[in-house]
C-alpha cells in the first residue's frame, strides 16, 4: 500500500492512498467469505458458495463494494500511522480509482480529507509566573461566615407589617399571556431579594402586607411561552422575618462541636483560609491556561469548531439566529483551542490515567449528577463516551502536574509553594497498569478496559461506497 499526504490548511490534510492488489486481496477474500455465509444458493451450503458462483449470481461489483467498505477503515488507519497524523474528526472519503470488476487482481485508490490537530509547542513551564489574589481572612470574613451560620439556625416568625428586603413571604402566583392563564402556584415560600423566582417579583412584593395582591409584568424564561411577557398576579398570604439566635457560647455549642464562641471563630478562620488557598490553586490553573492560550499561536480546526457550534445552537433551538451563531462560533473556538492545548500539555508532560483513577473519576462524576455509579458507567459504555471522559481526566491531571512546575505568587509578591498546596504527587503509572487509550495519537499500554476507546484515531465507519459499475 502506498500513501502520500498533502497539507491543505494548517489543520487540514489530504491523504491519497493506493491499495495495491496484494493489499486489496485480503479484503476481497473476506468479502467473498462474508457474502457466502449470508446467501442461499441451491446446491451449496451457507459459507461454501464458490467465488465464481457469487460473481455469477450477485455480480462482482457487489463483492468489490463489500471489500472496499470492509477494508477502508484499516487502510486509512495504516496511512494515519505512517504519516503520524492525529485526526480530529471523521474524514471525507472520495474513491478516485475504483476497483476494476474485470481485473483478476483489482486495486483501489482513494483520498481522505481530514482535519488534524495543530502543532502546539509547550514552552518551558518553569519560566512561567502566574499571579493570584492574596488570601485575606480577617474579622469581617469570619463575621460573614458566622452570620450565615446564624441564618441556618434561625427561625421564621410571622409578623404584622409590610414586607421588606430579606423577609420571607408565603404567596400565590398566577401568570397570564394575552388574557389567558398559562400557569399558577399556591402556598410557596420565597425570600425577598433572593432572585430565585420571576424577574420583577422582588420589587412587587416589597411593601405588601398579608392578604394584599398586586400585578407586574415579567418575561418568561422557559416553557411554551419562553421569551414572551406575562402579566403576573401575586397574593401575599403571610409575611415572616428570620429571628437569629444570639451570638454566644450557647450558640457555638449548638451549631458546632466547640464549647465557646472563640473556638468556633478560630475554626471558621482556619476553614476559610483553606478554602481561599484552594481558590488560589484554581486561579493559578485558570491563569496558566489563559496565559498559554494568549501566548501560543495555533488555530482551531474550523470544521470541528463549526460542528461544536452547531450542536450548541441545535440544543438551544437557535439555528436560525445569526447573532447566536456568531457567539456560538466564538465560544466553540475558545473551547476547542482549550481542549487542544490541554491535550498537548498532557502529551508534553506524558500524563496518563490508570483504571483506578478512571473508576474514581466516573464515580465522582456520577455522584455530581446524582446518578447510580453502575448505571452511569453502563450508560457511558453503551454510548461509546469512554474516550471523552478519559480525555477529561487526563487534561485535569495535566493541569495539576503543570501547576507543580510553574511559578505562582500572590498579587502582593508572596511566593506560593504549589507542591505543598497540591500534596504528594501520585505516579502516573501505579501498579495495575494504565487504562487503554491514547493521548494525541500516542497509545498507552492498556489493560483492555472496554470503557476507554482509542482517542485521536478517527476510524472510518462502514462507509457505503457505491462503485457505480455494471457487469457486462
Amino acid at each position: 500500500m502506498k500513501s502520500a499526504i498533502k497539507t491543505l490548511e494548517p489543520t487540514k490534510v489530504e491523504i491519497t492512498i493506493e491499495v495495491e492488489p496484494q493489499d486489496f486481496k485480503p479484503a476481497l477474500d473476506q468479502a467473498y467469505r462474508q457474502i457466502s455465509t449470508q446467501v442461499n444458493v441451491p446446491g451449496f451450503r451457507k459459507g461454501k458458495v464458490p467465488a465464481r458462483i457469487i460473481d455469477q449470481r450477485f455480480g462482482r461489483v457487489t463483492v468489490l463494494e463489500q471489500a472496499v467498505n470492509d477494508g477502508l477503515s484499516g487502510w486509512y488507519q495504516t496511512a494515519l500511522e505512517e504519516h503520524k497524523v492525529n485526526p480530529m474528526a471523521q474524514p471525507e472519503v472520495d474513491v478516485a480509482v475504483e476497483p476494476d470488476p474485470k481485473a483478476l487482481e483489482p486495486s483501489l485508490t482513494f483520498t481522505a480529507t481530514v482535519e488534524v490537530r495543530p502543532d502546539i509547542k509547550i514552552p518551558d513551564l518553569a519560566k512561567i509566573k502566574i499571579m493570584v489574589p492574596d488570601v485575606a481572612v480577617g474579622e469581617a470574613e469570619v463575621d460573614r461566615a458566622l452570620d450565615g451560620l446564624r441564618h441556618r439556625f434561625g427561625s421564621l416568625q410571622t409578623i404584622d407589617r409590610p414586607a421588606e428586603q430579606g423577609d420571607f413571604v408565603t404567596l400565590d402566583l398566577k401568570a397570564e399571556v394575552d388574557g389567558e392563564e398559562i400557569d399558577s402556584v399556591s402556598g410557596i415560600s420565597y425570600e425577598i431579594g433572593s432572585g430565585r423566582l420571576l424577574e420583577g417579583i422582588d420589587e412587587a412584593l416589597i411593601g405588601l402586607s398579608a392578604g394584599e395582591t398586586t400585578t407586574f409584568e415579567s418575561p418568561l424564561a422557559g416553557g411554551d411561552h419562553a421569551g414572551e411577557t406575562a402579566l403576573v398576579t401575586v397574593t401575599v398570604n403571610a409575611v415572616k422575618e428570620r429571628e437569629l439566635p444570639p451570638l454566644d457560647d450557647d450558640f457555638a455549642s449548638e451549631a458546632s462541636e466547640f464549647d465557646t464562641l472563640d473556638e468556633l471563630k478560630q475554626d471558621i478562620a482556619k476553614r476559610l483560609t483553606s478554602q481561599f488557598e484552594q481558590q488560589q490553586v484554581l486561579a493559578a490553573s485558570d491563569g496558566l491556561i489563559k496565559h498559554l492560550l494568549d501566548t501560543l499561536d495555533f488555530p482551531a480546526p474550523s470544521g470541528v469548531v463549526k460542528a461544536d457550534a452547531e450542536r450548541h445552537l441545535d440544543s438551544a433551538g437557535k439555528l436560525d439566529s445569526d447573532e447566536a451563531r456568531a457567539k456560538a462560533i466564538e465560544d466553540s473556538t475558545i473551547e476547542v483551542r482549550t481542549q487542544l492545548l490541554m491535550d498537548a500539555l498532557a502529551q508534553h508532560l506524558r500524563v496518563r490515567a490508570n483504571q483506578g483513577e478512571m473508576a474514581s473519576f466516573l464515580i465522582d462524576t456520577a455522584q455530581q449528577y446524582d446518578m447510580d455509579p453502575a448505571e452511569f458507567i453502563q450508560g457511558i459504555e453503551k454510548q461509546g463516551e469512554g474516550a471523552h471522559f478519559y480525555a477529561e481526566l487526563v487534561r485535569r491531571k495535566a493541569a495539576v502536574k503543570a501547576l507543580r512546575l510553574i511559578q505562582v505568587a500572590t498579587e502582593s509578591g508572596a511566593a506560593i509553594d504549589m507542591a505543598a498546596r497540591l500534596g504528594p504527587e501520585q505516579p502516573d503509572r501505579p501498579d495495575g497498569g494504565p487504562v487503554q487509550g491514547t493521548v494525541d495519537g500516542e497509545a498507552t499500554a492498556g489493560a483492555g478496559d472496554s470503557l476507554i476507546a482509542d482517542m485521536g484515531q478517527g476510524d472510518v465507519d462502514q462507509l457505503d461506497i457505491d462503485l457505480g459499475q455494471e457487469e457486462d
